[in-house]
């Protein structure tokens, strides 16, 4: 299926599907400031050809979806986190296994505790518990290359210069990767596709941040889906211990490191196993 424009009335989200429609929903959840785009269209289709119907689409300020104005968002965490049951409910799809990334892996926790029969099972990539934890001691922050770039970011770009932004955006990706190394050519190929849909780059890439992250009022005790997590032995953004954390905290969850991998999606020397973990994760 093509790019369709969901209108869900306070908002219109772009959405795109692959595969049977009538297989397992996997809803692929993107990280702050990221399109659908992120999940590139050779991974979904190796996870539709699986058996799934994968189904990505845009954050809110992000590609086709509706843009706020740059420095204004109109909207908050908790429209963000509402927004993959909406899109749900707009596909006919009554339960999903979702996989997020980042900032979309805690979504999949706050949905998987909040709403249990919507939530078959969740993936977590690349992220944190976002919920109560029964340990309550520290975990650690984030690489000083990592902190570097929220304590002392670089000047933002004319937004209105393509080799600007992608040079900038570039730049914004590299310090997140592992030591399998940073694959630029792949990072490129991606981001020219994130130019070319993007309705209003400055609010793509600023809005998210600026949003009120809210108390945390589910425990990770309350999520009962299956939970599989995959994360990077060298994630600089959250280190290994925040994926322990996750796997200890979940009931009967499922940890896979992914020796090497940084604060990213499976590079493609691991995407392989990440893709016969997921599926295997999502047969029952």
């Amino acid at each position: 299926m093509a790019e369709q424009l969901v209108d869900l009335g306070d908002v219109t989200l772009c959405v795109e599907s692959f595969g049977d429609e009538a297989a397992t929903t996997l809803l692929l959840i993107s990280g702050a400031c990221e399109s659908m785009d992120g999940w590139d269209t050779s991974w979904c289709e190796e996870l539709a050809a699986g058996g799934r119907r994968v189904v990505r689409y845009d954050h809110r300020d992000t590609g086709r979806s509706t843009a706020s104005p740059p420095g204004r968002p109109t909207y908050t965490t908790q429209d963000l986190a509402g927004d993959p049951l909406r899109i749900l409910d707009a596909l006919g799809v009554p339960q999903a296994h979702l996989v997020g990334l980042s900032m979309g892996g805690g979504i999949s926790q706050e949905l998987a505790a909040r709403h249990p029969g919507r939530v078959a099972s969740v993936t977590l990539i690349a992220t944190s518990p976002a919920g109560a934890r029964a340990d309550r001691s520290a975990l650690p922050g984030p690489e000083p290359r990592i902190a570097r770039t929220f304590e002392d970011p670089d000047p933002e770009p004319d937004w209105g210069d393509r080799d600007a932004v992608m040079t900038y955006l570039v730049e914004a990706y590299r310090p997140y990767a592992g030591s399998l190394g940073f694959d630029e050519d792949a990072t490129r190929r991606m981001l020219e596709v994130v130019l070319d849909r993007t309705t209003d780059l400055q609010a793509a890439n600023t809005n998210h941040w600026l949003l009120d992250g809210g108390p945390s009022e589910f425990a990770m005790a309350d999520i009962g889906a299956p939970a599989l997590v995959l994360h990077g032995t060298d994630d600089p953004m959250f280190p290994f211990p925040h994926g322990e954390a996750l796997a200890r905290e979940i009931p009967d969850a499922r940890l896979e490191p992914m020796v090497g991998m940084g604060h990213e999606r499976p590079p493609a020397a691991l995407r392989g196993r990440a893709t016969e973990l997921i599926l295997r994760h999502t047969s029952g």
